[in-house]
């Protein structure tokens, strides 16, 4: 079970955008980094193709992070917080936060 999800709204921790918060768009497990909005953004010019309908220009994009640059949001505590993963008594494993304890999501 991993600790980062696609969807789940992070905290940055390190790096030029230190505290800012977005949301996972892309995980790349193999490279164990993560592409999130709003996050690590670059410009990148782009040459128009006008076979294919596309405009020239300068266009913004967001390029991965490293995953351990990064905490889950605790909404409770307004702060990013650690993940653990624990198994209920009937079999199901959670994530939880390890400052508050409280249930991040319960998976099947």
């Amino acid at each position: 079970m991993n600790r980062l999800k696609k969807g789940d709204e992070v905290v940055v921790i390190t790096g030029r955008d230190k505290g800012k918060r977005g949301t996972i768009i892309n995980i790349l497990a193999k490279e164990n980094k993560l592409v999130i909005e709003g996050i690590n953004t670059v410009k990148k010019h782009v040459k128009a193709n006008p076979n294919a309908g596309d405009r020239g220009g300068i266009i913004i994009k967001s390029i991965p992070i490293q995953a351990a640059n990064v905490m889950l949001y605790n909404p409770s505590t307004q702060k990013g917080s650690r993940i653990g993963i624990r198994v209920l008594e009937d079999g199901r494993k959670v994530r939880y936060f390890k400052s508050t304890n409280e249930v991040v999501d319960i998976q099947v």
